[in-house]
């Protein structure tokens, strides 16, 4: 867009048109709110989106929720909220290089993990498991049920009102097939929530002894990021070589990404939120096209990391053993609030009445933190 055509543009659009590309999501053109609010004199759609999720009920608690390692003590390994911080930097890098709306990226992932349950993917299965027969249960479903109805933040109407956009990546997440095709954006935050967890995955579980470097080493993309260290700082060993091909790792993985996806926005001409859209959706005719992707050999690379990952440290003995103590927990306690519904927080047994007991249970049980769970179990179950 050029400065002539900015005639009654706000100073955060016009901010837009000068900074980002053509593919990007800009303000201007977004799509607006369900319940309609005037633009806000210096704070774009997103800036807005940005703050009312951060000062939700939902982010807070990610503070004490589990990342991975359920029942692990121990200040080190990583919490839903320092994950979600940690998505946010690399997400927001990547934003940057590649002409993106920055705001957007930057809501999108402080918000794309507030529907996790206490207790990490555990206690995601557990439930999914418990409403089997009752639509089931989705970390993403849950967060756009967040967005949508389970916040109170206004007098008039459920949820945070947030942009049409936010709501659109998150049902995108979802994976139902009703949304709209990502935008650059979206694609951009699920690029940079792998490669935090893989990264920091690996480096909890070497903290928490469940494998070691040396094993780590033996995988080429790791091999490879230790060599750029040791290229970088010479003959490094231990913890030292260890903070060190960790930078490297994410560096590597950035620097990929960056690099293959503005090769593609060149070579399918991609000129425009509609284009990014189309060769997403494969209306040129050939498969559908994720334009935010890496290299064949730094994808494969990081999926022979992933498949370690799940062997050795997701599927161990040792986190399994906790893992299945801490579902049980949970499992009774859905049990029990299911048996004695009353027992609910008044707006729970609100919803009941229109959602049921069971997914209105699992709502309740869905915001709590680890602690709590931990806490209510023992006061419900003596």
């Amino acid at each position: 867009m050029k400065p002539a055509d900015w005639t009654g543009l706000t100073s955060c659009e016009r901010r837009e048109a000068s900074l980002l590309g053509p593919w990007a999501m800009h303000s201007a053109d977004s799509a607006g709110r369900v319940h309609p609010e005037p633009l806000h004199p210096f704070r774009s759609p997103y800036q807005r989106d940005r703050d009312r999720i951060v000062h939700s009920a939902a982010f807070r608690r990610l503070a004490h929720k589990t990342q991975v390692f359920t029942g692990y003590q121990g200040d080190y390994h990583r919490s839903r909220l320092t994950h979600t911080l940690e998505v946010t930097s690399i997400a927001r890098t990547l934003a940057r290089a590649l002409a993106l709306n920055e705001d957007l990226v930057e809501t999108l992932a402080l918000g794309h993990d507030i529907g996790h349950p206490p207790l990490g993917h555990a206690g995601e299965d557990t439930l999914a498991e418990l409403l089997e027969s009752d639509g089931g249960f989705n970390h993403n479903a849950q967060a756009l049920r967040i967005m949508e109805l389970l916040e109170i933040r206004y007098a008039g109407y459920p949820g945070l009102n947030l942009s049409r956009e936010v709501l659109d990546a998150q049902a995108t997440r979802k994976r139902d097939g009703k949304a709209p095709a990502p935008l650059l954006e979206t694609q951009v935050v699920d690029a940079a929530d792998s490669i935090a967890y893989d990264t920091h995955d690996a480096d909890d579980a070497i903290e928490l002894g469940l494998v070691t470097l040396d094993e780590l080493l033996e995988l080429p993309l790791i091999a490879e990021a230790a060599g750029r260290a040791r290229d970088q700082f010479g003959t490094v060993a231990g913890p030292d070589l260890r903070r060190a091909m960790l930078h490297e790792l994410v560096d590597l993985q950035v620097a990929d990404l960056v690099a293959e996806s503005r090769a593609t926005i060149d070579r399918l001409g991609i000129d425009s939120v509609a284009r990014v859209r189309a060769v997403f959706d494969g209306l040129d005719g050939g498969r559908g096209v994720r334009v935010v992707a890496h290299s064949p050999a730094l994808a494969a690379g990081k999926k022979q990391l992933e498949i370690f990952l799940f062997q050795r440290v997701y599927r161990s003995d040792r986190v399994m053993t906790v893992r299945q103590a801490a579902q049980e927990k949970l499992s009774q306690l859905f049990s029990w609030y299911v048996a004695h519904p009353e027992e609910l927080p008044a707006r729970f047994r609100t919803r009941a009445a229109e959602w049921g007991v069971r997914r209105s249970t699992a709502d309740y049980l869905a915001g709590m933190t680890d602690r709590f769970l931990e806490q209510d179990h023992g006061r419900r179950m003596c």
